[in-house]
């Protein structure tokens, strides 16, 4: 299966890619994600943890970055087994070119899944995977122009 999509982000190159390889960064934008460690240099470990359709399954695997081009471009790859639940494992090119209002971070991504996950269907599969990507893309934006956290500190009482 493979989505694509885009975001334009209101930070400056540097920024957005020090975000892009951050271990805290992506640990807090994954969704489920229970723990995230590691580097760009030797990859990172993951257990994350979610429910597609009826189908609840902790993922532990491994992504490694690949390609790379500093402040520009990289690959991204990772597999995640969820036991009898199966595995999901995929590769997703990431760039960013400047434009008004600040950086575009594009993204080409192809996923396979596997054992019960895969009998869930297409439609199901998809539509999971989407989500996936944008609630990441949502709150990766929200984490480099620091309007994540931050504001829900600073509304509540003092």
């Amino acid at each position: 299966m493979e989505l694509s999509g885009s975001r334009v982000i209101a930070a400056d190159r540097a920024t957005i890619w020090a975000h892009l390889n951050s271990a805290d960064t992506l640990r807090a934008c994954i969704p489920g994600c229970e723990e995230l460690t590691g580097s760009p240099e030797d990859g990172f470990e993951a257990v994350v943890k979610q429910k597609v359709g009826p189908v609840k399954a902790t993922f532990k695997g491994a992504v490694t970055l690949a390609d790379i081009v500093e402040l520009e471009s990289y690959t991204i790859s990772g597999e995640g087994k969820g036991g009898v639940a199966g595995f999901a494992k995929g590769v997703a090119k990431v760039w960013l070119e400047d434009t008004d209002g600040g950086v575009e971070l594009f993204y080409d991504v192809d996923a396979k899944v596997g054992g019960k996950l895969a009998q869930l269907g297409n439609r199901i599969i998809h539509g999971f995977a989407r989500k996936m990507v944008d609630a990441f893309f949502e709150q990766f934006q929200a984490e480099v122009e620091g309007t994540g956290d931050e504001d829900e500190t600073a509304s509540q009482p003092g």
